[in-house]
């Protein structure tokens, strides 16, 4: 017998937790977990479930019963759905977030590290985890992921969009994204229960233009983690060609496809071949994670015309106003989580886990210094560095100085990547247009940075 049969040959005692609470900022993350084992997985959540019924679906149990032989399974939810904390009224969460709960839930159970099981509309998250924490993410595996819109993408009509809502809390789309599952009464009610509990129809209309949003395709290449990404051959819904971009752009994945139309690979009839891949996937031997390098929102900002500044108010005075400018920015990257790399001349680099906090660090340090008489230009990109001990490198570095070079009296200019992860925060932006960067290939697409708007 091989061994991913023996694996499923016997079975084994699993239970679920009650749902616990893991505090990430100031919103409570709903968590439950099932029973120990050799390494921690978690179920990356998309916007619509609800842990406490979840794990609990008929036509779930199967797939969970196989992969908690293979380690302690995390269901949670992410905030604003399920038994999560609400966002701010009528206002949408952001990835930023939603990669915060992963941390949250994994330092409220003690946990080192996990592998990570991104379904369909929860790769963005997992990618900016992987990518922001390879030291914490033992690998990374993609259920019929999507990264970004692809150019053949057909654009969703608002017909779709209003049949889906249409459905919602019925039970009946969860037919229509899979339609090999087998179905009756007990199947619909229970879905349609998940359903009801994770989202409200007005929630769910919120979520939805946010799908098309988030594009995470510039992080792929920094994603160092083991990764598979699993694919049915024939679904119309998430096409084999999505599960391939993202493969083809992350480092060494492993690409598998898989017969069936489903969306979802842990419902009948392909669960056990989905379990089976994970499972000689993650147990195999794996070589350590470089942690060397990473993912980060690198920030440059820079005085304005201070060596005139200094030359007007005498060295006495500029070196007061320097030093209250300096107290400044180190009062907001404490705030914002931000971790100060150095000064240059007459700024500051850092770096940030987010790129929301870094966007929102940069204008209070913009704000709050001019209240000293001083202004600044700040600059950001998002891209991987290297990690030379307290030091940075990469050319993630020297795009985001290229760019803070760029930037205009008083303004936060930032790079399309930056822009693009952060979508659905409400901070707007102005197109710069394209530029190059000095020292950089290609052209960059610059982004200034208004007030946020929450």
């Amino acid at each position: 017998m091989s061994g991913k049969c023996r694996l499923l040959a016997h079975t084994v005692a699993w239970v679920f937790s009650e749902t616990r609470y893991a505090l990430s900022g100031d919103l409570r993350v709903a968590y439950r977990t099932a029973s120990e084992g050799p390494r921690d997985i978690v179920f990356v959540s998309n916007w619509f479930t609800n842990c406490e019924i979840l794990p609990e679906l008929p036509s779930m149990q199967r797939w969970i019963e196989g992969m908690a032989k293979i380690g302690r399974v995390v269901f949670f939810d992410q905030p604003g759905t399920g038994a999560s904390d609400p966002v701010a009224f009528d206002s949408l969460p952001t990835l930023e977030q939603w990669s915060d709960s992963i941390t949250a839930v994994l330092d409220e159970l003690k946990s080192r590290h996990a592998a990570l099981v991104a379904v369909d509309g929860a790769f963005a998250t997992a990618a900016l985890f992987a990518a922001t924490h390879p030291g914490r993410t033992a690998a990374l595996v993609v259920l019929e992921g999507m990264a970004g819109r692809l150019p053949d993408d057909e654009d969703v009509a608002d017909e779709q969009v209003a049949a889906y809502i249409a459905m919602w809390g019925t039970g009946e789309l969860q037919h229509v994204l899979n339609p090999d599952m087998p179905w009756n009464e007990e199947v619909r009610a229970a879905f349609a229960r998940q359903e009801r509990l994770a989202a409200s129809p007005k929630t769910v209309r919120m979520m939805m233009p946010l799908i098309g949003q988030l594009d995470v395709r510039d992080l792929l290449p920094s994603i160092r983690v083991p990764t598979l990404v699993l694919q049915h051959a024939d679904d119309p819904i998430s096409p084999p060609v999505r599960g391939k971009d993202i493969a083809d752009h992350i480092r060494g994945a492993k690409y598998v496809e898989l017969l069936g139309r489903n969306l979802y690979l842990f419902v009948e009839p392909g669960w056990r071949a989905c379990v089976e891949e994970i499972s000689e996937f993650l147990t195999g031997a794996r070589d350590a994670v470089d942690e060397d390098r990473a993912l980060a929102t690198v920030l440059f900002t820079d005085i304005v015309e201070s060596t005139a500044h200094a030359a007007e108010m005498g060295d006495r005075n500029w070196q007061t106003a320097l030093d209250a400018h300096n107290a400044v920015v180190r009062a907001q990257l404490s705030r914002h989580r931000g971790r100060e790399i150095g000064t240059t001349g007459d700024g500051f680099l850092a770096t940030f886990d987010g790129p929301g906090r870094a966007v929102r660090c940069a204008c209070a340090i913009r704000d709050a210094v001019s209240t000293v008489g001083i202004s600044v230009r700040v600059g950001l990109h998002t891209g991987e560095i290297e990690l030379h001990g307290d030091d940075i490198g990469g050319i993630a570095v020297n795009i985001a100085q290229r760019v803070q070079a760029l930037a205009q009296l008083n303004e936060v200019l930032v790079s399309r990547t930056v822009a693009d992860l952060v979508a659905g925060s409400g901070i707007a932006f102005a197109d710069r247009d394209t530029h190059e960067l000095k020292g950089v290939p290609g052209e960059w697409r610059l982004f200034a940075v208004g007030a946020p708007q929450r």
